[in-house]
């Protein structure tokens, strides 16, 4: 109980952390029916979401990853989304509803446990170049948190944490 009460809280206090460690690679099919690897975005920035169909702040932040995916995806920024419902229609009907062309892939409890375990959704991860995890964040995000972020790992090129 105080596991999850903690993460509560560290889900509305919105915690980003800095990491420094390579991102796991995953296999996971998409919800087209695709075959999506980490591993087939090397070089690129990638910024890994956790999020639910039932999670109401997962819901209120997918409108903005949606516009700065649209954004930056010519700059060598990509974008996975890793739901980790149990029912894709719900899945489904949020990405149609907001037209999201980023790729949802169905998330497992092996791809959650090898990102430490995810406690609270949304939880996003953000991937340098080199594959590796750069910041993590718990919590919603908005626009212009991404946009900071995204610009900092570009600027960088590594996206090294200092």
């Amino acid at each position: 109980m105080k596991g999850l009460i903690i993460a509560a809280w560290l889900a509305l206090a919105g915690l980003l952390l800095a990491v420094d460690g390579a991102a796991p690679d995953f296999s996971l099919k998409s919800l087209t029916g695709k075959t999506v690897k980490l591993s087939d975005y090397k070089g690129k920035v990638v910024v890994l979401n956790f999020w639910a169909s039932w999670c109401p702040p997962c819901r209120r932040e997918i409108p903005d990853f949606v516009k700065v995916h649209q954004a930056y995806r010519g700059e060598g920024v990509e974008f996975i989304g890793i739901a980790i419902d149990e029912k894709i229609e719900d899945i489904k009907k949020i990405v149609e509803q907001n037209r999201v062309e980023y790729p949802i892939v169905l998330g497992d409890e092996k791809v959650q446990s090898l990102y430490g375990g995810i406690n609270a959704v949304p939880t996003t991860f953000f991937v340098n170049q080199e594959g590796r995890i750069i910041r993590k964040k718990i919590g919603a995000m908005n626009q212009e948190e991404l946009e900071e972020i995204i610009k900092s790992l570009l600027k960088k090129g590594t996206g090294s944490v200092k």
